[in-house]
């Protein structure tokens, strides 16, 4: 287990459907900038749609803030001028195109660097950062379940497994995270039926529920999810096979208002999720990503990383066009503060 960090007053997050956690600067006081801030935006369409909603867009617009979508079929510096790049598109010819926009347009903030959005695309890597994380004892333990990278002949995993002293239930996620459906393995014999290349994670009884920890830049919010109950002695005895969950933690599977125990609902506390937070952003040159976490069941003040994401699902999180737009706004600020020579770089 990796310690949780010792920052800022102590005490735990207030039990809202989403809680704020203080920005390190002041984003929501950033004000409006004298002319229009341009984000041209690549995304799906699937995408665009969930993100762009109406809601994002007025406020935006009150805010001086306009989106362009960026035609793929152009070259980029052919297009806009743009203040911000926003985009969620994969394969090597469209990293290729930004890694060159990025060189010879400094001035330009690409959210988020191609290179570093690989990290979080391949679940053998996702959560190597969270595991290096070396922080003070003070408001809890992070650390991430014990896990198996697989990709061998199905009939071997169960010798794999016994090899690295995984214990059973395990989850199997795939090996590529754009991917959310998941499995989970009660037996030996049902090791043999799953699809590699793969993730095996040791499962963690959590209460069922999941806490999804939203960063955008300085800001975090958090909600709850409810996510696969607890396993015991007798469902490992009486269950055997693979079972398969398409998508455990979506947005219609909210926990906010339910009754739950309350030892299984309190939220991580805020200075151990600043301090994550914090330390994932500098060590992954990410600003826009999001945290699965679990609590132990039957503990306080150990929770578990199980997942992570770029640029999530944001339209499911409560208020976000306004914690995007205060976001889009300070980077227009810090660059324009940057230009006339006050910082260095980027925040």
């Amino acid at each position: 287990m990796v310690s949780g960090g010792c920052v800022g007053a102590e005490g735990t997050a207030e039990p809202e459907a989403a809680v704020a956690v203080a920005p390190e600067e002041a984003v929501a006081s950033a004000p409006a900038p004298a002319r229009e801030l341009v984000v041209g935006y690549a995304l799906t369409s699937k995408k665009a749609k969930s993100f762009l909603q109406p809601k994002l867009r007025g406020l935006a617009r009150k805010k001086g803030i306009q989106f362009v979508a960026i035609d793929q079929k152009l070259p980029l510096s052919d297009q806009g001028p743009f203040d911000v790049v926003l985009h969620k598109l994969t394969g090597k010819e469209w990293q290729r195109r930004l890694e060159e926009y990025r060189e010879t347009h400094p001035e330009v903030t690409v959210l988020d660097p191609p290179g570093a959005i690989e990290h979080l695309l391949n679940r053998q890597s996702m959560l190597q950062e969270v595991s290096k994380l070396d922080l003070a004892d003070c408001h809890g333990k992070v650390g991430v379940p014990k896990q198996l990278f697989v990709n061998t002949d199905p009939s071997s995993i169960p010798a794999a497994v016994t090899r690295a002293g995984l214990s059973l239930p395990l989850v199997a996620k795939p090996l590529v995270a754009k991917s959310h459906e998941l499995s989970l393995a009660y037996d030996q014999n049902s090791l043999t039926k799953l699809e590699p290349p793969l993730v095996l994670q040791e499962f963690v009884n959590h209460g069922g529920v999941l806490f999804k920890v939203y960063i955008v830049g300085d800001a975090i919010r958090v909600v709850r999810r409810f996510s696969l109950p607890n396993v015991d002695a007798g469902d490992l005895s009486n269950n055997a096979g693979v079972f398969r969950f398409p998508r455990v933690s979506c947005a219609a599977a909210t926990a906010e208002d339910a009754d739950l125990d309350p030892h299984v609902a309190e939220l991580p506390p805020r200075p151990l999720l600043e301090i994550l937070a914090r330390e994932l952003r500098r060590r992954l040159g990410l600003r826009l990503f999001n945290i699965d976490m679990i609590r132990e069941h039957g503990t306080r003040d150990r929770f578990y990383v199980i997942d992570m994401n770029y640029f999530p699902g944001y339209g499911k999180m409560p208020g976000y066009e306004h914690v995007f737009t205060d976001f889009l706004l300070s980077l227009d600020q810090k660059e324009y503060k940057r230009r006339l020579g006050y910082t260095s770089g980027e925040g």
